[in-house]
């Protein structure tokens, strides 16, 4: 980005619980570099309490407030790129966007919103391409992995001189439960969807976010009942991410113009294993999500579910995000007939260690990186590419392997 503003980057949000691992994370790596940056929110009060918890007091903090138009355009006039945490995206999300698109900042959340994600699309994709910004969602766990473990494949691919035809992702193991906000997020698009049917349709079709006119593909809905698959030779069941991770790739290959093809397959899934074993472990695991997606507004279910997941803004300790890991294998088939298996690791729990260590180094890539890409409201891929890919493997603990069979 040609600009000369006051801060590389601001962190939208840094007094929550993963905005203040985005904090520690850049200031323990990136202290003593060139990187100029700060800390926002709604009470500088708390905001001194964090930057002296996990950084300290020579780090910036910046008063503003989501519902404040004018109080956040003049915090992200001063930076080249806003890191947001602060979600709900479709509660609170809004003006930041509005805000970063009119004075041409360029933007990363952890939004796995569809409804909102698609009103953003329609809202502000021309005009954010007409002013050269990028406005990045899902940069954490929903969904780089899936996102960048694709493009890394294609990348493969390309050397071999060989088309993808199809890929399949399988959850091979993973530890770490689902973050507060994460279960908020989720728990505010089942009461959009449940409020307004053109919302439902989008959030439940395959290509809900793509391109208008360009939605339609031979994907079908995400799974959504256990069952064994050929691919893998595994009893697989439905994974909760599935519904923003798969339309995320797919609306990485429209804007890409159909890198991958546009008869190119994907979907997502969870792996039980095999046998009898295996069919009741993704019965099992298929349970949480049932309930979650059963826990409607104003129900008995989601009193309870509220009452046992963690609150927004509360997390795991320390070394129980230490010890936290995800492993993700793609299954990817060739149009020549040939196979490979890619995977696709992370060293902490994928909704919060992992996650913000994702979303840090995506804003850091925005602002510091020559980024000869797309604008618009965008996906991982096609914003950072090569960069944001080259990153996440020397910096964030991610791996990307892949093995032809």
């Amino acid at each position: 980005m040609n600009m000369e503003r006051e801060f590389d980057v601001i962190i939208w949000g840094g007094t929550g619980f993963t905005g203040s691992l985005v904090v520690e994370y850049i200031y323990n790596n990136y202290k003593n570099k060139s990187l100029k940056w700060a800390i926002a929110g709604r009470s500088i009060e708390k905001l001194n309490k964090i930057r002296l918890k996990f950084a300290d007091d020579s780090i910036p903090v910046i008063s503003a407030n989501s519902d404040d138009l004018a109080s956040l355009q003049s915090m992200v006039k001063r930076t080249k790129v806003v890191c947001t945490t602060v979600g709900p995206y479709a509660l609170y999300g809004s003006n930041l966007v509005k805000a970063c698109v009119e004075s041409k900042t360029h933007y990363c959340d952890l939004a796995g919103e569809v409804q909102w994600i698609r009103k953003m699309i329609d809202q502000y994709h021309k005009k954010a391409k007409s002013n050269n910004v990028k406005i990045v969602n899902c940069c954490g766990f929903d969904s780089i992995p899936s996102d960048m473990g694709v493009y890394f494949i294609y990348k493969d691919a390309l050397k071999l001189n060989k088309t993808i035809s199809k890929i399949e992702m399988r959850v091979a193991g993973a530890k770490g439960g689902i973050s507060g906000g994460t279960y908020e997020s989720l728990s505010n698009v089942n009461k959009e969807a449940l409020k307004d049917n053109e919302i439902f349709k989008t959030v439940i079709s395959p290509y809900g976010l793509n391109p208008i006119g360009e939605q339609s593909g031979p994907d079908k809905y995400d799974l959504r009942k256990v069952k064994f698959d050929k691919t893998s030779k595994n009893w697989i069941g439905p994974f909760i991410m599935a519904a923003i991770n798969t339309k995320i790739v797919r609306r990485s290959n429209a804007l890409s113009g159909y890198l991958y093809g546009k008869d190119f397959e994907y979907d997502e899934a969870t792996l039980g294993g095999k046998g009898f074993n295996g069919r009741v472990k993704s019965v099992l695991m298929s349970i949480p999500l049932a309930i979650v997606m059963l826990a409607k507004p104003g129900s008995i279910i989601k009193k309870i579910v509220d009452k046992i997941l963690p609150s927004a803004g509360e997390g795991p300790s320390k070394k129980d995000r230490e010890n936290g890991y995800f492993n993700l294998r793609f299954y990817v088939t060739y149009k020549d007939g040939s196979n490979s298996i890619a995977k696709v690791t992370g060293d902490r729990d994928p909704g919060y260690g992992s996650t913000s260590k994702m979303l840090s180094e995506s804003a850091i890539c925005l602002a510091m990186d020559n980024l000869d890409s797309l604008d618009g409201v965008i996906t991982p891929s096609t914003a950072m590419g090569d960069n944001l890919l080259e990153r996440l493997e020397n910096k964030s603990g991610l791996t990307f392997n892949i093995k032809h069979l």
